[in-house]
């Protein structure tokens, strides 16, 4: 199935989609952090903290952060849950590079490492992972149901899925006020902050069409998954997905 976030491009160009992202995200790694958190007025940083929360009661060894951009949720989760390893995947170099020096200066390189991956054809071998997660990303892959596959396939049988993704609110007046601020405030900040214009705009133009709620669970459901949740946060501005991947009964 596809969907409209899919065919979101960040550029008029004819470079297949994971392709003009990674070129993105490179050009806009040095200021992204900053730009960020400004743009959420700091809210990431809870919506990270209650996505964290959903993995806590199962204490996950081995975890892998997809489009871990500039590792944020992978420190975050290190310093909550102290696991064995994260592995912090991206295709943005300029992305993950930024996240190292981050890692180093936090003293946590030992625990927690970066690598070049495409998020559609993991090199990682089935039930790799305790827990998978991804924060803000899903909607840049070129195929959300084949990123989604990817992350049942390398979590080890009973692992959990948690997935944090900005979303649109339905309902007065934040809708109207979402409008405005991801059509106005967003493309100006971003202009304020970086000259890669075209990211600001392609950004929130991705939210509005990548799939939420029922639709996103529905979609995890069909890949396998079980014990499906879906949790909306601050007024519908971002949503929290979880999943599990089910033991294998043994008669």
């Amino acid at each position: 199935m596809a969907y409209g976030a899919e065919k979101i491009l960040p550029y008029d160009s004819p470079e297949h989609k994971r392709v003009q992202v990674e070129r993105m995200f490179d050009a806009i790694a040095g200021t992204y952090d900053k730009l960020n958190h400004t743009l959420s007025l700091g809210v990431d940083k809870g919506w990270r903290k209650k996505g964290i929360a959903c993995l806590r009661p199962f204490s996950p060894a081995r975890i892998l952060d997809l489009a871990t951009g500039t590792g944020d949720l992978a420190i975050s989760l290190y310093e909550s849950l102290r696991p064995e390893s994260i592995i912090g995947a991206d295709i943005s170099e300029g992305m993950m590079e930024v996240g190292r020096k981050k890692v180093a200066q936090a003293g946590y390189a030992d625990n927690i490492s970066f690598e070049k991956q495409d998020c559609l054809s993991l090199t990682y071998a089935d039930n790799s992972f305790d827990a998978v997660t991804a924060a803000f990303g899903v909607r840049n892959f070129e195929d959300i149901e084949k990123g989604i596959s990817e992350m049942f396939r390398v979590l080890k049988l009973g692992g959990h899925v948690m997935i944090l993704e900005l979303s649109s609110p339905r309902h007065f007046p934040m809708k109207q006020l979402y409008t405005i601020y991801s059509k106005v405030i967003i493309p100006y900040i971003g202009r304020l902050f970086s000259k890669e214009k075209a990211a600001y705009h392609y950004l929130p133009a991705s939210v509005k069409v990548v799939p939420q709620g029922k639709e996103m669970a529905d979609l995890l459901s069909r890949q396998g998954f079980v014990e499906v949740g879906a949790r909306s946060l601050t007024f519908g501005i971002c949503s929290i997905y979880t999943g599990t991947k089910k033991q294998q009964i043994h008669k």
